[in-house]
């Protein structure tokens, strides 16, 4: 029998790997086939097997994947626990990204890894005040007032602490504790070296054994204990990773020294001490995982900061917004303010929601979230957005998005989703990680028996003490630690400055790119066409005829060529004619019937398409302003070409500089333009660019494109239309103008908040910076497991005598893993201008 399910809960190459092996050891199962991209399990079965018995073995497997009858409606999605606001989003994902960008629904530990799940922000957990009775805790309220009860005035609750900082809290407690006893037990086991040791006076060496035993339980039954809950995870999933190495090695330590208190007679002879006792380790044991704790704990506050820029971008939102009703005013909450409602903003203050200003003038510092420091000037009509400071002015505003529909929502969940995504450098380290334990595992019993086997004597000591040294030293986590991190941060760093990262692969892809194609409308120019001029020609119409028959045909175009017409036309008090059978042709312009006339509006390939001859004269006069770098559409009427329009956009003042900066990394610029020769070639000139193509229709944008990437190049496109999202999408990397459309950003890799070409010299920038990074903490994670594993093995005794103890071990492998935190960190500090 062969049945097909579909399986809920997989996101990469290893849970498709998990689940196939998970289901082939089903009892009668013959052959299993699992698709990840489609999520479905076809399974060959000996004989009809219940899939009650898959979902047992699914669920004793992990329990985060389930399987379901084809075609049910049923799909498992775990019921998400509530969290008060203040708390974070509740969604948990690990740092390494063991499972790609998979998801958690509460805290705990990376089921692969064993690495404690870090809790995403959001931004209403920055957005709500609520208050208290300081003698009545039970009663709450979102506004201050006063108690209903005692009468006492309610005070500001403050907020719940983070899953983030709860974790760190409690690894600073446990790790207080785990001192405490352990350094007991440390001094104890030293004052054997003293000659005369004043302990035994006190008691023999066998009762201080026990001492050591009873002041170890607290260490490894309390405050390190989840090590080894970790460690045994991995072994019966075969997720093998650094807590399986630190169970193994203090867990044979600690079980020995018991073992040796025991049952001593089962001991050779050069394990014991002069006093007749079995030599224990219990201050081995005690250290290394106190060490190792302590590792966790500077690794938990270092990981804290990684993500500081969201943090950052939190506290941008303000709690409070005065809204204007009638003519009253009246301060809400945040999140109380509706679509459409009329908000009053004052000097100094921060805007709370994205809107539009109804009345009055002002400048905005919209640094925090374009990284530009020169505040920008608006007026009604303009568009101000969450976050940004409000300057010397008093506005009025209308509410246009909020909540998550914000701009500054929405970058905080990109920027969350960004640090999730996997890097295909990272590749490299999975590869190495998934040999690594085993290998460990093997040279640390290679070690045990070279030493036991050669080693001087007592060659059994030297053997166990130097195998516990190899497994506690080798660090997984720092080689696995090495490119989360330095996406982390260099996403947050991007975010801060206006460029908004979506996956980790563009970043590093955006280091490569050594072909840059540019849209010439809203990416080079402002993407804010004005009217110039009308020209008429033949002298059948009147300017303002011609322009009436213009405005009427751009009523039903959304083009923003099309839209500066009918601005101009309402300035003008143009009456509406209606049109009929209207359509757009690509590419060329517009045509449909006005008062039983055929009108057509477009360049010359339009003309041609309306069978319109230009005039001599009209089409000099229009080859003349398109000489100097403007646009000009002709009107027809008929067949008879009639008129046209002079349409200006203004080349923005960082295009040449940015574009300059480009070619000196060694990009390949090409501007790629609807517009004809003469207009392309005058921005070209006046920007200082050698290639362009002119007369490209939006398909044609996507074959050039594909034609570059067939040569070998590594191409980003640069749009910010509907016209643009296939080229977008069919680029190496796609950089949208946050000016654009929402399918354009949807369809890019990169968007840049203020809309300029400064913003792409950025993002190159930043994408050499943090491969850079990455490579940095691999190539110190690589070193150091290849030098430090031989080192504990004992390489250099027979040369230098030298040996490592466990202890000295445990403290380089804890260090290890916050030194590549700390590396990736340093992105925080980097200028990409």
């Amino acid at each position: 029998m062969k049945n097909t399910y579909h399986i809920h809960g997989m996101t990469c190459q290893g849970c498709r790997n998990h689940v196939q092996a998970t289901l082939e050891g089903v009892e009668g199962v013959q052959e299993v086939s699992v698709d990840l991209e489609q999520g479905r399990a076809t399974i060959k079965m000996a004989s009809h097997t219940p899939i009650k018995k898959f979902q047992e073995a699914l669920a004793k497997g992990s329990g985060h994947y389930t399987i379901h009858e084809e075609g049910s409606a049923h799909r498992h999605q775990p019921e998400k626990p509530t969290t008060e606001k203040g708390t974070g989003t509740g969604t948990f994902y690990c740092p390494m990204h063991c499972e790609g960008d998979k998801t958690y629904d509460a805290p705990g530990d990376c089921p692969v890894c064993g690495m404690d799940l870090v809790e995403e922000q959001q931004l209403s957990s920055a957005q709500h005040t609520r208050y208290t009775c300081p003698m009545h805790p039970e009663v709450e309220s979102d506004e201050p007032g006063s108690c209903p009860i005692c009468g006492m005035e309610l005070l500001p609750k403050e907020p719940d602490l983070s899953a983030e900082e709860k974790k760190y809290r409690g690894l600073l407690r446990k790790f207080w504790i785990a001192l405490a006893f352990t350094l007991p037990v440390f001094l104890i086991a030293m004052t054997e070296m003293w000659e005369g040791n004043p302990l035994h006076d006190l008691l023999p060496m066998r009762y201080w054994n026990w001492v050591q035993f009873a002041l170890s339980l607290p260490v490894v039954f309390y405050a390190t204990w989840m090590f080894f809950e970790r460690a045994y995870r991995s072994l019966v999933t075969w997720n093998l990773n650094m807590f399986t190495l630190i169970g193994i090695g203090a867990g044979v330590a600690w079980l020995f020294s018991v073992a040796g208190m025991l049952v001593p007679g089962l001991f050779p002879e050069q394990f014991k001490t002069d006093a007749g006792t079995v030599h224990v380790y219990f201050e081995a044991a005690t250290v290394i995982l106190t060490l190792v704790l302590l590792g966790q704990v500077l690794e938990a506050r270092a990981h804290s900061k990684t993500n500081d820029a969201v943090k950052e971008l939190l506290r941008l939102a303000p709690n409070k917004a005065i809204r204007v009703v009638d003519g009253k005013e009246e301060e809400i909450a945040v999140d109380q303010i509706g679509v459409g409602d009329t908000l009053k903003v004052k000097p100094g203050e921060k805007i709370p929601v994205d809107g539009v200003i109804a009345e009055g003038e002002t400048s905005i510092d919209e640094s925090m979230i374009t990284g530009e420091p020169i505040p920008v000037d608006k007026q009604a009509g303009d568009t101000v957005n969450s976050g940004t400071i409000n300057g010397n002015k008093v506005f009025l505003m209308t509410a246009k998005k909020i909540g998550a529909d914000t701009l500054l929502s929405q970058i905080i969940q990109m920027v969350n989703q960004a640090s999730r995504s996997r890097a295909p450098i990272q590749n490299l380290a999975d590869r190495v990680s998934a040999y690594f334990v085993p290998a460990v595992v093997l040279i640390a019993l290679l070690t045990f028996g070279a030493w036991a086997i050669w080693g001087p004597e007592p060659a059994y000591v030297y053997a166990l003490v130097n195998a516990i040294a190899v497994l506690i030293i080798a660090c997984p986590c720092a080689l696995g630690l090495a490119t989360p991190m330095s996406v982390m941060v260099g996403v947050g760093k991007g975010a801060q400055n206006g460029v908004l990262i979506k996956n980790a692969e563009a970043l590093e892809l955006m280091n490569k790119v050594d072909t840059l194609i540019v849209d010439k409308t809203g990416t080079i120019t402002e993407g804010r066409p004005a009217i110039e001029k009308i020209g008429i020609g033949g002298g059948a119409l009147s300017e303002k005829e011609v322009l009436q028959y213009m405005v009427s045909l751009n009523r039903d175009s959304e083009h923003p060529l099309a839209l500066a017409t009918l601005h101009y036309g309402e300035e003008k008090g143009v009456a509406l004619l209606k049109t009929e059978k209207f359509n757009s042709v690509t590419g060329k312009g517009v045509e449909g019937l006005i008062q039983g006339k055929k009108v057509s509006l477009g360049n010359v390939g339009m003309m041609d398409h309306a069978g319109a001859s230009l005039p001599g004269e009209l089409q000099k006069e229009a080859e003349a302003y398109q000489q100097k770098g403007k646009t000009v559409s002709y009107l027809s009427v008929d067949g008879k070409a009639v008129g046209y329009v002079v349409i200006g956009d203004k080349i923005k003042q960082t295009s040449a500089t940015a574009i300059k900066a480009l070619k000196d990394k060694g990009i390949r610029v090409i501007m790629l333009t609807g517009d004809n020769q003469d207009t392309a070639r005058a921005v070209a000139d006046e920007v200082g660019l050698a290639d362009f193509k002119a007369g490209v229709l939006p398909g044609d944008k996507l074959g050039e494109v594909a034609r570059l990437q067939a040569e070998g190049k590594k191409v980003a496109m640069v749009g910010d239309g509907i016209n643009d999202a296939p080229a977008l999408a069919k680029a190496d990397v796609g950089i949208a103008m946050g000016t654009g459309t929402d399918v354009a950003i949807e369809s890019a890799n990169i968007t840049l908040v203020r809309g300029d070409l400064q913003g792409i010299v950025k993002a190159r920038n930043l994408g050499e910076k943090v491969v850079r990074n990455i490579r940095q903490n691999l190539f110190f994670a690589l070193v150091y497991n290849s030098l430090g594993v031989p080192v504990a093995a004992g390489v250099l005794y027979p040369f230098f005598g030298v040996l490592l103890s466990p202890m000295i071990a445990a403290a380089a492998m804890s260090f290890s893993s916050v030194s590549v935190i700390a590396n990736a960190l340093r992105l925080k500090t980097t200028q990409l201008n």
